[in-house]
């Protein structure tokens, strides 16, 4: 089919699902297609229009179930295994907030928070032209917040490969190597613009590197195909290595905030937030990671006038 229209295949294919969920939601008139010569047809555009409006009506049942629990908040963005055991302690000493976060990137996660659909975005974008992370990026991605960027940590990221690195995989450069099998991450996610910032430096075309093409959207799944045998390597922080065993080459340090709307920091569950951030009981729970640092976590970075 052409890049503008799809199949009943293309689409299942598109959306990630089997191709009879597609004919279902055909026949129950939730999603848009149109009958050519006996064949379903669907406008990429429009099926794009129909993803972006169910995701809106889903984030609002979602804040409407969550409106009922107190203190309860919406967070999308980046992944990272320390987010998991924060909001545990928030739990433990909060028991009446909750924080229900998706997995989407940081870009992603900056346009849900500008739309309105999150309170929270997780983010950790490098603009490599400063060496700053997460600000230059705010006036074009959440213009119309009044943006508050807090520091959550700074983190190792590097190369994960099976134990001992039987590949030698230190370098960008490795990944286009015959033999060797990569494991992306997906589009928008901070992890994916670095790599394809440094593929470009080193002139590196991502047709050279087996696996550019397959994406997951957490450090986990990285370590896990791994593990599991699917690849042989992929970009992924320094604590899912030393949780899953792998090897670890790294490439760089960097930093992890949280950016929300004034209004939204001020909140009793974000206050609650920073503090679980910043106490004892949270600390001796990650310290045993490695290569995390929060002496900055907790602190303003920037306020938007």
């Amino acid at each position: 089919m052409s890049e503008e229209m799809m199949n009943t295949k293309e689409v299942a294919r598109y959306l990630e699902i089997h191709e009879k969920q597609v004919y279902a939601l055909i026949k129950t008139g939730r999603m848009p297609a149109t009958r050519v010569t006996g064949k379903w047809i669907f406008p990429k555009k429009v099926i794009d229009g129909w993803i972006e409006a169910n995701a809106k009506s889903g984030l609002e049942q979602a804040r409407q179930k969550s409106g009922r629990i107190s203190g309860a908040l919406l967070a999308s963005g980046s992944n990272d295994p320390v987010l998991d055991i924060l909001q545990t302690c928030l739990r433990k000493a909060h028991p009446e907030f909750f924080i229900f976060s998706a997995n989407t990137g940081s870009t992603e996660g900056l346009t849900a928070l500008e739309k309105g659909y999150t309170d929270i975005a997780w983010s950790h974008l490098l603009d490599p032209e400063t060496g700053e992370y997460n600000i230059p990026y705010l006036e074009k991605l959440v213009p119309s917040v009044k943006a508050v960027v807090v520091n959550i940590f700074f983190r190792e990221l590097g190369f994960l490969t099976a134990p001992g690195n039987p590949m030698n995989i230190t370098g960008f450069e490795d990944l286009a190597r015959e033999g060797v099998r990569f494991v992306n991450r997906q589009a928008g996610s901070g992890t994916r613009l670095l790599l394809d910032y440094h593929l470009g430096r080193a002139e590196i075309s991502p047709d050279r590197i087996a696996g550019y093409e397959r994406e997951v959207f957490t450090h986990f799944e990285v370590g896990l195909a791994i593990l599991s045998g699917g690849a042989d390597t992929g970009i992924a922080t320094v604590a899912v290595a030393n949780l899953l065993g792998l090897a670890f080459s790294p490439i760089t340090r960097e930093r992890f905030d949280m950016i929300c709307d004034q209004s939204v920091f001020f909140q009793k569950g974000v206050q609650a937030l920073v503090e679980a951030l910043t106490g004892d009981v949270f600390r001796k729970r990650v310290e045993k990671l490695g290569s995390y640092d929060f002496k900055s976590a907790g602190r303003i970075l920037y306020v938007k006038p």
